[in-house]
Protein backbone atom coordinates (compact mmCIF):
# COMPACT_ATOMS: atom_id res chain seq x y z
CA UNK A 1 0.00 0.00 0.00
CA UNK A 2 1.32 3.47 -0.83
CA UNK A 3 0.57 6.68 1.10
CA UNK A 4 0.97 9.75 -1.15
CA UNK A 5 2.00 13.09 0.31
CA UNK A 6 3.77 14.79 -2.58
CA UNK A 7 6.46 13.64 -4.94
CA UNK A 8 7.79 11.16 -2.38
CA UNK A 9 5.85 8.36 -0.78
CA UNK A 10 6.47 5.70 1.80
CA UNK A 11 5.56 2.04 1.44
CA UNK A 12 3.67 0.71 4.43
CA UNK A 13 3.42 -3.03 4.96
CA UNK A 14 0.07 -4.06 6.40
CA UNK A 15 -0.08 -7.12 8.58
CA UNK A 16 -2.40 -9.79 7.22
CA UNK A 17 -5.35 -10.45 9.51
CA UNK A 18 -6.50 -14.07 9.71
CA UNK A 19 -10.30 -14.35 9.70
CA UNK A 20 -11.48 -17.53 11.44
CA UNK A 21 -13.32 -19.98 9.22
CA UNK A 22 -16.97 -20.80 9.81
CA UNK A 23 -18.10 -17.25 10.58
CA UNK A 24 -19.78 -16.49 7.27
CA UNK A 25 -22.06 -18.32 4.81
CA UNK A 26 -22.69 -17.46 1.17
CA UNK A 27 -26.35 -17.55 0.11
CA UNK A 28 -26.88 -20.22 -2.53
CA UNK A 29 -29.57 -18.10 -4.21
CA UNK A 30 -28.36 -14.48 -4.31
CA UNK A 31 -24.69 -14.79 -3.31
CA UNK A 32 -25.04 -12.57 -0.22
CA UNK A 33 -22.34 -13.14 2.41
CA UNK A 34 -24.17 -13.62 5.74
CA UNK A 35 -22.72 -13.59 9.24
CA UNK A 36 -23.58 -17.01 10.68
CA UNK A 37 -24.99 -15.61 13.91
CA UNK A 38 -27.41 -13.46 11.90
CA UNK A 39 -28.33 -16.46 9.75
CA UNK A 40 -29.07 -18.61 12.81
CA UNK A 41 -31.16 -15.87 14.42
CA UNK A 42 -33.13 -15.68 11.16
CA UNK A 43 -33.86 -19.46 11.27
CA UNK A 44 -31.35 -20.02 8.43
CA UNK A 45 -33.25 -17.82 5.99
CA UNK A 46 -31.27 -15.33 3.89
CA UNK A 47 -32.19 -11.82 5.12
CA UNK A 48 -31.70 -10.39 1.61
CA UNK A 49 -33.57 -12.77 -0.73
CA UNK A 50 -35.44 -14.99 1.80
CA UNK A 51 -33.79 -18.17 0.48
CA UNK A 52 -34.52 -21.03 2.92
CA UNK A 53 -31.36 -22.98 3.70
CA UNK A 54 -31.64 -26.71 4.40
CA UNK A 55 -32.23 -27.67 8.02
CA UNK A 56 -31.30 -30.94 9.70
CA UNK A 57 -33.80 -33.05 11.63
CA UNK A 58 -32.67 -31.84 15.06
CA UNK A 59 -32.82 -28.21 13.93
CA UNK A 60 -36.41 -28.77 12.79
CA UNK A 61 -37.33 -30.27 16.14
CA UNK A 62 -35.79 -27.32 18.00
CA UNK A 63 -37.62 -24.87 15.74
CA UNK A 64 -41.09 -26.46 15.86
CA UNK A 65 -41.41 -28.46 19.09
CA UNK A 66 -41.70 -26.84 22.52
CA UNK A 67 -38.43 -27.01 24.42
CA UNK A 68 -38.00 -30.14 26.53
CA UNK A 69 -41.20 -31.87 25.36
CA UNK A 70 -39.91 -34.12 22.56
CA UNK A 71 -39.67 -37.84 23.29
CA UNK A 72 -38.17 -39.84 20.44
CA UNK A 73 -39.59 -43.17 19.25
CA UNK A 74 -37.78 -46.17 17.76
CA UNK A 75 -34.31 -44.68 17.95
CA UNK A 76 -32.80 -48.16 18.08
CA UNK A 77 -33.96 -49.23 14.61
CA UNK A 78 -31.06 -49.69 12.18
CA UNK A 79 -30.89 -50.47 8.48
CA UNK A 80 -29.43 -53.77 7.29
CA UNK A 81 -28.00 -54.70 3.90
CA UNK A 82 -30.53 -57.19 2.47
CA UNK A 83 -28.99 -57.22 -1.03
CA UNK A 84 -25.32 -57.23 -0.05
CA UNK A 85 -25.01 -54.10 -2.19
CA UNK A 86 -21.62 -53.67 -3.87
CA UNK A 87 -20.08 -50.58 -5.43
CA UNK A 88 -17.30 -48.03 -4.93
CA UNK A 89 -18.80 -47.83 -1.43
CA UNK A 90 -20.94 -50.59 0.03
CA UNK A 91 -24.32 -49.78 1.54
CA UNK A 92 -22.95 -50.44 5.01
CA UNK A 93 -20.13 -47.96 4.40
CA UNK A 94 -22.60 -45.31 3.16
CA UNK A 95 -24.72 -45.76 6.26
CA UNK A 96 -21.69 -45.47 8.54
CA UNK A 97 -20.44 -42.32 6.77
CA UNK A 98 -23.79 -40.54 7.03
CA UNK A 99 -24.30 -41.65 10.62
CA UNK A 100 -20.95 -40.08 11.48
CA UNK A 101 -21.65 -36.91 9.46
CA UNK A 102 -25.16 -36.24 10.79
CA UNK A 103 -25.15 -37.85 14.23
CA UNK A 104 -28.35 -39.66 13.23
CA UNK A 105 -28.88 -43.43 13.07
CA UNK A 106 -31.25 -43.04 10.08
CA UNK A 107 -32.80 -40.46 7.74
CA UNK A 108 -35.90 -39.89 9.89
CA UNK A 109 -36.59 -38.92 13.50
CA UNK A 110 -40.04 -39.57 14.99
CA UNK A 111 -41.51 -38.93 18.41
CA UNK A 112 -44.13 -37.19 20.51
CA UNK A 113 -43.99 -33.61 21.71
CA UNK A 114 -45.92 -30.40 22.11
CA UNK A 115 -46.31 -27.48 19.74
CA UNK A 116 -47.39 -24.33 21.55
CA UNK A 117 -48.75 -26.61 24.26
CA UNK A 118 -50.63 -29.00 21.96
CA UNK A 119 -49.71 -32.71 21.85
CA UNK A 120 -48.75 -34.21 18.53
CA UNK A 121 -46.87 -37.06 16.94
CA UNK A 122 -44.02 -35.59 14.91
CA UNK A 123 -41.70 -36.93 12.23
CA UNK A 124 -38.98 -35.27 10.17
CA UNK A 125 -36.69 -36.59 7.44
CA UNK A 126 -33.16 -35.30 6.95
CA UNK A 127 -31.84 -34.82 3.41
CA UNK A 128 -28.23 -35.04 4.64
CA UNK A 129 -28.65 -38.77 5.31
CA UNK A 130 -28.50 -40.55 1.91
CA UNK A 131 -30.64 -37.67 0.56
CA UNK A 132 -33.40 -38.48 3.07
CA UNK A 133 -34.27 -41.54 0.99
CA UNK A 134 -36.83 -44.05 2.23
CA UNK A 135 -35.45 -47.43 3.16
CA UNK A 136 -37.07 -50.05 5.36
CA UNK A 137 -36.29 -48.24 8.62
CA UNK A 138 -37.61 -44.88 7.37
CA UNK A 139 -40.84 -46.52 6.17
CA UNK A 140 -41.21 -48.47 9.40
CA UNK A 141 -40.72 -45.41 11.61
CA UNK A 142 -43.18 -43.32 9.57
CA UNK A 143 -45.71 -46.18 9.71
CA UNK A 144 -45.30 -46.60 13.48
CA UNK A 145 -45.72 -42.85 13.97
CA UNK A 146 -49.03 -42.96 12.06
CA UNK A 147 -50.17 -45.99 14.09
CA UNK A 148 -49.27 -44.30 17.39
CA UNK A 149 -51.19 -41.23 16.29
CA UNK A 150 -54.18 -43.45 15.52
CA UNK A 151 -54.06 -45.35 18.83
CA UNK A 152 -53.68 -42.23 20.92
CA UNK A 153 -55.96 -40.09 18.74
CA UNK A 154 -53.21 -37.47 18.59
CA UNK A 155 -52.61 -35.26 15.51
CA UNK A 156 -49.75 -36.19 13.19
CA UNK A 157 -47.28 -33.77 11.56
CA UNK A 158 -44.50 -34.95 9.24
CA UNK A 159 -41.86 -32.62 7.77
CA UNK A 160 -40.33 -34.05 4.61
CA UNK A 161 -36.94 -33.12 3.24
CA UNK A 162 -36.22 -36.13 1.05
CA UNK A 163 -34.67 -35.80 -2.38
CA UNK A 164 -33.71 -39.44 -2.73
CA UNK A 165 -37.08 -41.23 -2.96
CA UNK A 166 -36.93 -44.98 -2.47
CA UNK A 167 -33.47 -46.19 -1.40
CA UNK A 168 -32.05 -48.22 -4.28
CA UNK A 169 -29.61 -50.07 -1.99
CA UNK A 170 -32.57 -52.02 -0.58
CA UNK A 171 -34.37 -52.72 -3.86
CA UNK A 172 -37.98 -53.89 -3.51
CA UNK A 173 -37.78 -53.67 0.28
CA UNK A 174 -37.52 -49.91 -0.14
CA UNK A 175 -40.33 -49.67 -2.72
CA UNK A 176 -42.63 -51.59 -0.34
CA UNK A 177 -42.42 -48.68 2.12
CA UNK A 178 -44.45 -46.49 -0.23
CA UNK A 179 -47.48 -48.76 0.05
CA UNK A 180 -46.90 -49.51 3.75
CA UNK A 181 -46.88 -45.85 4.78
CA UNK A 182 -49.86 -45.12 2.52
CA UNK A 183 -51.93 -47.94 4.06
CA UNK A 184 -51.15 -46.69 7.57
CA UNK A 185 -52.24 -43.18 6.62
CA UNK A 186 -55.41 -44.47 4.96
CA UNK A 187 -56.45 -45.99 8.31
CA UNK A 188 -55.48 -42.73 9.98
CA UNK A 189 -57.69 -40.80 7.56
CA UNK A 190 -60.65 -43.13 8.04
CA UNK A 191 -60.46 -42.45 11.78
CA UNK A 192 -60.84 -38.72 10.98
CA UNK A 193 -57.57 -37.74 12.61
CA UNK A 194 -55.60 -34.78 11.25
CA UNK A 195 -52.37 -35.33 9.34
CA UNK A 196 -50.45 -32.24 8.24
CA UNK A 197 -47.65 -32.75 5.72
CA UNK A 198 -44.92 -30.12 5.46
CA UNK A 199 -42.79 -30.19 2.30
CA UNK A 200 -39.33 -28.65 2.30
CA UNK A 201 -36.57 -28.40 -0.28
CA UNK A 202 -36.32 -31.01 -1.71
CA UNK A 203 -39.29 -33.41 -1.44
CA UNK A 204 -39.15 -35.75 -4.39
CA UNK A 205 -39.72 -39.19 -5.89
CA UNK A 206 -41.07 -42.06 -3.75
CA UNK A 207 -41.51 -39.91 -0.65
CA UNK A 208 -43.65 -37.39 -2.54
CA UNK A 209 -45.49 -40.25 -4.29
CA UNK A 210 -46.50 -41.76 -0.94
CA UNK A 211 -46.94 -40.31 2.56
CA UNK A 212 -45.79 -36.75 1.82
CA UNK A 213 -48.68 -36.12 -0.58
CA UNK A 214 -51.39 -37.61 1.68
CA UNK A 215 -51.82 -34.82 4.22
CA UNK A 216 -55.23 -33.38 5.04
CA UNK A 217 -53.37 -30.09 4.73
CA UNK A 218 -50.18 -29.88 2.67
CA UNK A 219 -47.86 -26.97 3.47
CA UNK A 220 -44.62 -26.09 1.71
CA UNK A 221 -41.78 -23.72 2.44
CA UNK A 222 -41.06 -21.05 -0.21
CA UNK A 223 -39.26 -22.15 -3.40
CA UNK A 224 -39.07 -25.79 -2.29
CA UNK A 225 -38.46 -28.30 -5.09
CA UNK A 226 -41.38 -30.74 -5.02
CA UNK A 227 -42.23 -33.48 -7.49
CA UNK A 228 -41.49 -36.99 -8.66
CA UNK A 229 -38.78 -36.77 -11.33
CA UNK A 230 -36.49 -33.75 -11.39
CA UNK A 231 -37.00 -30.99 -13.98
CA UNK A 232 -33.75 -31.70 -15.83
CA UNK A 233 -34.72 -35.34 -16.43
CA UNK A 234 -38.21 -34.29 -17.55
CA UNK A 235 -36.80 -31.78 -20.06
CA UNK A 236 -34.43 -34.38 -21.46
CA UNK A 237 -37.27 -36.90 -21.76
CA UNK A 238 -39.94 -34.71 -23.38
CA UNK A 239 -37.41 -32.44 -25.16
CA UNK A 240 -39.31 -29.32 -24.22
CA UNK A 241 -38.61 -26.32 -22.04
CA UNK A 242 -40.51 -26.39 -18.75
CA UNK A 243 -42.46 -23.37 -17.46
CA UNK A 244 -40.65 -20.93 -15.18
CA UNK A 245 -40.76 -22.09 -11.56
CA UNK A 246 -41.91 -25.59 -12.53
CA UNK A 247 -42.00 -27.96 -9.51
CA UNK A 248 -41.40 -25.13 -7.06
CA UNK A 249 -43.86 -24.75 -4.21
CA UNK A 250 -45.40 -21.53 -5.57
CA UNK A 251 -46.07 -23.25 -8.93
CA UNK A 252 -47.74 -26.19 -7.16
CA UNK A 253 -49.85 -23.85 -5.03
CA UNK A 254 -51.04 -22.03 -8.15
CA UNK A 255 -52.03 -25.36 -9.74
CA UNK A 256 -53.85 -26.70 -6.66
CA UNK A 257 -51.45 -29.45 -5.63
CA UNK A 258 -50.63 -27.98 -2.22
CA UNK A 259 -52.66 -25.84 0.18
CA UNK A 260 -50.27 -23.27 1.63
CA UNK A 261 -46.80 -21.81 1.13
CA UNK A 262 -45.55 -20.59 4.50
CA UNK A 263 -42.38 -18.72 5.41
CA UNK A 264 -40.29 -20.57 7.97
CA UNK A 265 -40.82 -17.85 10.57
CA UNK A 266 -44.59 -18.40 10.46
CA UNK A 267 -44.49 -22.19 10.21
CA UNK A 268 -44.87 -23.07 13.91
CA UNK A 269 -47.70 -20.59 14.51
CA UNK A 270 -49.51 -21.77 11.35
CA UNK A 271 -49.20 -25.44 12.31
CA UNK A 272 -50.38 -24.86 15.87
CA UNK A 273 -53.37 -22.82 14.60
CA UNK A 274 -54.33 -25.68 12.26
CA UNK A 275 -53.98 -28.23 15.07
CA UNK A 276 -56.19 -26.12 17.31
CA UNK A 277 -58.78 -25.81 14.53
CA UNK A 278 -58.81 -29.58 13.87
CA UNK A 279 -59.16 -30.39 17.55
CA UNK A 280 -62.18 -28.12 17.88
Amino acid sequence: MAIFGGPKYTKVRLKKVDIPEGLWTKCEECGEIIYNKVLEENLRVCPKCQYHFTLGAQERIQMLIDNGTFQEFDSGLRSVDPLGFKGPKTYVEKLQLDQAATGLPEAVVTGEGKMNGQRLIFGVTDSRFIMGSMGSVVGEKITRAAERSLRGRIPLVIVSGSGGGARMYEGMFSLMQMSKTSVALAAHHEAELPFISVLTDPTMAGVMASYASLGDVIIAEPRALIGFTGPRVIEQTIRQRLPAGFQRSEFLLEHGQIDLVIHRKQLKSTLSSLLEYFQR
